[in-house]
């Protein structure tokens, strides 16, 4: 009979032990997966921001070439 509710405790235990890492491993994963989502994000932005900043800078000096060319220089 000992043995018997040690078999069983031990049972539940192992149940309960893989039952709460289950749910601390996906409350981990997930937020694994919005950090990197939201870093992908931020990254993306902040990639369009610098191209339209080099787009402006391109316009900018083709503009000064275009008034140095038309002085004769």
């Amino acid at each position: 009979m000992l043995r018997t509710r040690l078999l069983w405790f031990t049972l539940g235990f192992s149940v309960s032990g893989a039952a709460i890492a289950q749910f601390v491993w996906r409350d981990l994963l997930t937020d694994r997966y919005a950090l990197a989502s939201d870093l992908e994000h931020k990254f993306d932005g902040l990639a369009a921001r610098v191209q339209n900043l080099e787009n402006i800078g391109a316009r900018n000096s083709n503009t000064n070439l275009s008034q140095i060319g038309g002085r004769g220089y």
